[in-house]
């Protein structure tokens, strides 16, 4: 749990860093689309670096539920926004890599179904 605390930080301190660096030092290098593509990664980023800090303080998951869900949310924001730096920041083409960013979405999916799951039952059963 303390591990996925820690990740969740780094995501949200990461997210600060690429920001400003987006709108700084990126601003004459990118694209007006490239760099919306850019904020849209890091805003992506912070929202599940929150939502991995509450999973993971949030006493109404299990253990092993706080794990896979975790488990899913790192790997979608890695997928999901690392695809899109990658792309932006660097020479790989889009099309060469052109799975990664939905299937990083998918997983981001899967944890919000998950989690509605979840509450779904508690509500159910009180």
């Amino acid at each position: 749990m303390f591990k996925n605390l820690i990740i969740a930080c780094f995501f949200g301190l990461s997210a600060v860093i690429l920001g400003a660096f987006g709108a700084h030092a990126l601003k004459e290098s990118l694209t007006s689309d490239q760099l919306l593509s850019f904020e849209t990664a890091v805003r992506y980023q912070m929202y599940h670096a929150i939502i991995l800090l509450f999973i993971n303080i949030y006493n109404g998951f299990s253990i092993k539920q706080k794990n896979i869900i975790s488990y899913l949310l790192i790997l979608g924001v890695v997928m999901f926004s690392g695809s899109i730096y990658t792309i932006q920041l660097t020479s790989i083409s889009a099309k060469s890599i052109w799975f990664v960013t939905p299937l990083g979405g998918l997983f981001l999916i899967i944890v919000w179904i998950s989690m509605l799951i979840i509450f779904a039952k508690k509500y159910k059963q009180k």
